[in-house]
This record gives C-alpha cells, sequence and structure tokens, in this order.
C-alpha cells in the first residue's frame, strides 16, 4: 500500500485494515451533481476501490458555482456528468476503479445497479428516486444513505435494512410535486452542499471499514444560515412501514415508467422510450441539420426548435428545455426523434 493514504492510515479509526477494506469496497452513487460530486471526490480520495457513477444530465454553467468535479470546458461541451465525474476522478486517483452511467434511474434498472455494491449514495435531486431507491436497497438489504440539500438548510439519515428505520418509515407518503422547495426555485449555497456531503461520507466510510457502532444514528438537519443544527434520534423500524414493515415496493413494482417527466424549477421536461435504445446519434443528427446548428458528442447531441433546446441521449431519453408542458415536449420528441 503506498504512501498516498499514510495520514488516512494514521486516523486510528481507520488503520491500515480499514484502508485495506475501502480498497476492497464497492460503492453506488445515484446522481452526480453538487452532493454527489462531492461524494465522487472524497470516496476517491480515500481510495475507496470501486466507484459506480450513475446520472441522467449533462454539465451546464449554471452546475460549476457548487459542482466540484466540473470545469467549463465541460458545460461548454454538454459532457455527461457520469462521464466528465469519471475524467476527473481518474486525474485525482488512476489506482482506482469508476464507471460511469448515463442513466435515469428507475424500476427496471435499479436493482441491477445496486447489484455487487456494498453501499450506496444518495445524491439526487427528486423524491421519486429515492423512494425508489429505498425499496430497492430495503428488499436487497443494501445499506443507503440519504441526502438532500437545498438553499442553506440540509438533512441526511442512514438507512441500514432490518437495523434502522427505512425512509418511508420516517416519510409515509411523497411529498406532492411543486410542494419542496428545489436548487431552481429556492437557489443554494456551497457550504451547506459541503455539510451534508461531509456527513454523508463520514457515514460511509465508518460503514465500510465496519465501525457501525460510531454511526450517528439519527436524522440529522443543518442550516448553516441560520446556525442551527438538529439531530432526530431514531426509533426502531415501524412494524407498520409499507416499505420494510410490509414488504411492499410500491415504487420498485410499478408497472411501467413515466414517460414523460417535469424537471422541477428548471422549465424543461425529460422524455424517456418505454424501453432503454440505441440511437444513432450522427444519423439523428444528419436528419436534423436542415433545422440549423446540431451540436453532438459522442454520448449525446442538442439542437434548436421553436425555441425550445432539445438534448438527446443514446439510451434515446431527450431533455427538453424551455417548456414545463408535457404534451408541446412530447410533440417535438414525437417529431424529431421518433415515436
Amino acid at each position: 500500500m503506498n504512501e498516498r493514504y499514510s495520514r488516512q492510515i494514521l486516523f486510528r479509526e481507520i488503520g491500515r485494515e480499514g484502508q485495506e477494506k475501502l480498497l476492497a469496497s464497492r460503492v453506488l452513487l445515484v446522481g452526480c451533481g453538487a452532493l454527489g460530486a462531492m461524494h465522487a471526490e472524497m470516496l476517491a480520495r480515500a481510495g475507496v476501490g470501486k466507484l459506480r457513477i450513475v446520472d441522467r444530465d449533462f454539465v451546464e454553467f449554471t452546475n460549476l458555482q457548487r459542482q466540484t468535479l466540473f470545469k467549463e470546458s465541460d458545460a461548454d461541451e454538454r459532457l455527461p456528468k457520469a462521464i466528465a465525474a469519471k475524467t476527473r476522478i481518474a486525474e485525482i486517483n488512476s489506482e482506482i476503479e469508476v464507471s460511469g452511467h448515463i442513466v435515469d434511474v428507475n424500476n427496471s434498472n435499479v436493482e441491477s445497479l445496486i447489484d455487487g455494491c456494498d453501499l450506496v449514495i444518495d445524491g439526487t435531486d427528486n423524491f421519486q428516486v429515492r423512494y425508489l431507491l429505498n425499496d430497492a436497497c430495503v428488499k436487497n438489504g443494501v445499506t443507503w444513505i440519504y441526502g438532500a440539500a437545498v438553499s442553506s438548510y440540509g438533512t441526511t439519515m442512514t438507512i441500514r435494512p432490518g437495523e434502522t428505520p427505512c425512509l418511508r418509515c420516517i416519510f409515509d407518503e411523497m411529498p406532492d410535486p411543486g410542494t419542496s422547495p428545489t436548487c431552481d426555485t429556492a437557489g443554494v449555497i456551497m457550504p451547506i452542499i459541503a455539510t451534508v456531503a461531509a456527513t454523508q461520507v463520514s457515514e460511509a466510510l465508518k460503514i465500510l471499514v465496519g465501525d457501525v457502532d460510531a454511526l450517528h444514528g439519527s436524522l440529522m438537519q443543518f442550516d448553516v444560515w441560520a446556525n442551527d443544527r438538529q439531530r432526530i434520534n431514531l426509533a426502531d423500524p415501524n412494524p407498520d412501514c409499507k416499505c420494510c414493515g410490509q414488504g411492499s415496493y410500491e415504487f420498485l413494482d410499478a408497472e411501467s415508467q413515466e414517460f414523460a417527466a417535469v424537471l422541477c424549477g428548471r422549465n424543461a421536461v425529460q422524455i424517456a422510450p418505454p424501453q432503454s435504445t440505441n440511437v444513432n446519434l450522427a444519423q439523428l443528427a444528419d436528419k436534423l441539420r436542415e433545422l440549423g446548428e446540431v451540436k453532438q458528442n459522442e454520448y449525446l447531441l442538442r439542437f434548436l426548435v421553436d425555441e425550445k433546446e432539445v438534448t438527446v441521449f443514446s439510451d434515446g431519453r431527450a431533455i427538453v428545455k424551455g417548456t414545463d408542458d408535457i404534451s408541446a415536449a412530447r410533440s417535438l420528441y414525437a417529431r424529431y426523434v421518433g415515436a
């Protein structure tokens, strides 16, 4: 083991044995925005041997204020976040294995993404995926660490199936769309991102080295602007919980994934085909050039039509920016990408 981790090995609670456990671990990072970028960098520098990074989106200039792995050229090129993160991490620690997955996490792929992982960390920006992660992790007995941050406020909780309450024990029903603030509606400052991410990664390191007695065992809440920090101690799992108590995985067992969804606060709609496909981006770009300029890289292409910016990914998904009207976005998708 080289001297890269020498200062971490000197930390008694990790030591050489703990470092070897970290190097042998595999962690799934769901979402590589503000929280996820910090998760990825801290875990890579700590020497977690295998990172699986999943994100559906691409880098934009508005991300650069808080998403630490990305640079201006990533936004210029509209690189998918999972790919930009993988490239940057290879420069930080070339000794670990990193895979980047440009996918929208849904009930058809979440269990395969979790498979083989020791731990899942939540860096998402929506409750739908969090409740889906909760179902999948509880069903498969995989520990996951919930986290959220917006404005100057953040919260996190570590969920160990069978040992602690799950997400639905605490928040029984998913909030209605539009009822919760988002970074695009309420803004966000980087200190709360760093606070929540650091707490999540600290918990992750404890779990991976086997020091579960050191876990905080609570729902932690922070407001860095109001100088407020609270810990709500957690009781035992709720036997009446739909998920961990009754074994009803309604988000995981949904018959179909929603074909279209408004991206809250972004004035954009994501369109996804019922089944993942493989779009020939070069051929599609040729077909679309009569509309005007088409920009393309190996992962996605984008074009402007009817004052909307349409970004098409190789798996058939598209993000239509400039509208929150699902029917209008579907119509553009059908006209220019396919039914």
